[in-house]
């Protein structure tokens, strides 16, 4: 290559970089170790971050990377030689149930309808895509969609032997783990299980897999407030919760009660936040075009009164519904209107959960006393 590599070269490099959580540049931010080491075209450094399992580090780093090639050269030899460290000790894993995972995120809506579990399957994915290892539980015990939204309702999970214990291995698809029900039971039958039946049901799929280590566990939950939430609470540390709602004041009075669930003295699950899905119509051939069939910004106003933070307004687009029904969620593809929706909901998640973990202990399973 024709440009001689020295350090100070790589620093002005990432200076372009900045860290979501402050949005200063990770050298003025002192992020980056004083070792950097120049091999020929080879150069590696470590960037130190204040906590082990920084959410951002995985993105930082790939943005480190690119920096380093866009502004030294494409010739440089810089992928995979970026060492994460940090400020703190790692802190001891406080669930059990699952040692292996990192954040559990609960994505709930107060009604059916509101498309809670497109908003779960597309959120798994475009946390996936930004470079986390993510699992998705399909725990909509009676009405499982997520077999078909992913294209996979032919695929039966295979039971394995790990470590001693035998579970059952999850479906992976778009770098997305994924158990479900549907996997179990005839697809052209309604599920008629009693409460116990269900939430025993849901706690095998929980409890009897290798989920393996992961940095987001994605539950897409029951519509309401019944069994199914109370077992999840009972059995897991929940990072936090995602509501879904639509605009419309009737979809808006169910959210107002989950979200009141979540954050009440009994269950006190936190909520990262608000999603106002099919906040506005966007027909394909008019792209600019919003047309509020279901109101304007419901979502957003109910946010506001609860003071609860407002993650995404989903636009209605009729390629969601296309790629559901294809089992290819738009956020694989994350340069259309939804695709960047999803992704822009992703990163807002990864930026609310590192809020909510630096600045509250973890959460704990709840003990309900009638």
């Amino acid at each position: 290559m024709n440009v001689t590599l020295y350090p100070q070269l790589i620093l002005d490099a990432l200076v372009h970089v900045r860290y979501p959580g402050t949005g200063k540049d990770i050298v003025s931010a002192g992020m980056v170790q004083d070792n950097i080491r120049i091999e020929g075209n080879k150069v590696s450094f470590s960037l130190i971050f204040d906590k082990p399992n920084d959410p951002f580090a995985k993105s930082v780093v790939k943005a480190a990377e690119q920096a380093v090639l866009t502004y030294v050269g494409e010739d440089v030899d810089i992928k995979g030689n970026i060492s994460v460290e940090s400020k703190e000790a790692p802190k001891p894993k406080v669930n059990a149930v699952l040692p292996g995972v990192k954040n559990i995120i609960a994505v709930f809506s107060g009604k059916g309808g509101v498309g809670k579990s497109t908003v779960s399957s597309n959120l798994a994915i475009a946390l996936a895509k930004l470079g986390y290892k993510v699992g998705l539980l399909d725990a909509d015990i009676h009405g499982p969609s997520m077999p078909k939204m992913f294209g996979v309702e032919d695929a039966r999970p295979m039971t394995d032997v790990i470590d001693g214990k035998q579970g059952l291995i999850p479906v992976e698809k778009y770098g997305v783990k994924i158990l479900s029900i549907g996997f179990f039971v005839d697809p052209e039958n309604a599920l008629v299980w009693r409460g116990s039946m269900a939430s025993n049901a849901l706690k095998q799929l929980i409890t009897d897999a290798h989920w393996g280590e992961l940095d987001f566990f994605v539950m897409d939950l029951p519509p309401g407030t019944g069994d199914i939430q109370l077992t999840l609470v009972q059995t897991l540390g929940i990072t936090g919760a995602v509501v879904v709602t639509t605009p419309q004041d009737v979809a808006l009075a169910d959210a107002r009660k989950g979200i009141n669930m979540f954050i009440g003295d009994k269950v006190n699950v936190p909520v990262l936040g608000l999603v106002e899905n099919m906040a506005w119509f966007t027909p394909a051939e008019l792209p600019e075009n919003k047309y509020y069939i279901f109101g304007k910004e419901g979502g957003k106003r109910l946010a506001e009164e609860l003071n609860v933070p407002l993650l995404a307004q989903i636009p209605l687009v009729q390629s969601i519904r296309e790629h559901g029904d294809a089992g290819r969620p738009v956020a694989v593809d994350d340069d259309t209107i939804s695709g960047i929706a999803f992704r822009a909901l992703a990163e807002k998640v990864v930026e609310r959960v590192d809020y909510r973990n630096t600045n509250a202990a973890p959460t704990q399973k709840v003990e309900i006393v009638k």
